[in-house]
């Protein structure tokens, strides 16, 4: 893959952060009620004293507000918009497939190699459903490939994970794997882009979103946890 196309995943991952990650998380935070949370009173005042030495209300809306942003409501966000990160790789790298069910085509940097990848978000973001569902992708494609004397091997039909570690892989994907390969985190990153270290400037350039455009994030968080711990005082306590 040139520097050029690298730099236009680069800067559309930039923009998906910019646009549809960020606002999406900053919304979360602002519209965050104490009335949200489920919550387990037993351990989020063993939680609170465990992070601040007390239970105080401050302290219970630290426990609370910090898994939540920091965790739970970002990785959800990513994960329900990650369709539109990989069209913009795709349109961006010149990579869309009008195959059903195959996300980008690309030649593959290390066997040279023509590849028709399903996206994923991460080793752990499928279902036992979608087993049967992407294995019937591929064997449409497969189908496809012999009706239409298309040069297509099996290894040539991946399943491409776009975080984490191979041996995080769930039991769904390694079903998977056992017909067709799934390349995860930088193992895919660098099969697509032929770059050992693009992954992890991937990673870094969406943290440069943040300061790039400004936004004080501990401030943000601070405001609302003195929120919900007003909220608790106001109920008596948790």
């Amino acid at each position: 893959m040139t520097k050029d196309k690298k730099d236009s995943i680069i800067k559309s991952g930039k923009e998906y952060f910019r646009n549809i990650i960020i606002p999406n998380h900053l919304k979360g935070l602002d519209n965050l009620k104490l009335k949200d949370f489920n919550i387990n009173p037993f351990l989020l005042n063993y939680l609170a004293a465990f992070l601040c030495g007390n239970t105080e209300p401050e302290s219970l809306a630290k426990a609370l507000v910090y898994p939540r942003i920091l965790g739970t409501s970002i990785n959800t966000s990513f994960g329900q918009n990650i369709q539109i990160f990989i069209s913009q790789i795709a349109e961006v790298a010149g990579y869309a497939s009008g195959i059903d069910g195959i996300d980008i085509e690309f030649v593959d940097a290390i066997d040279g190699r023509k590849k028709y990848c399903q996206c994923k978000a991460g080793p752990q973001t499928i279902n036992k459903d979608d087993i049967a569902t992407i294995l019937g992708h591929f064997k449409h494609l497969n189908n496809k490939a012999r009706i239409d004397k298309l040069p297509i091997q099996i290894d040539d039909m991946i399943v491409g994970v776009l975080y984490g570690e191979e041996q995080a892989l769930s039991a769904h994907y390694k079903i998977i794997n056992a017909h067709y390969p799934v390349y995860c985190g930088a193992d895919f990153w660098e099969h697509l882009t032929g770059d050992k270290q693009f992954y992890h400037r991937l990673a870094k350039a969406f943290g440069e979103v943040v300061e790039e455009d400004d936004i004080d994030g501990s401030q943000l968080i601070f405001k609302k946890i003195k929120q919900i711990a007003k909220e608790i005082e106001d109920k008596g306590g948790l």
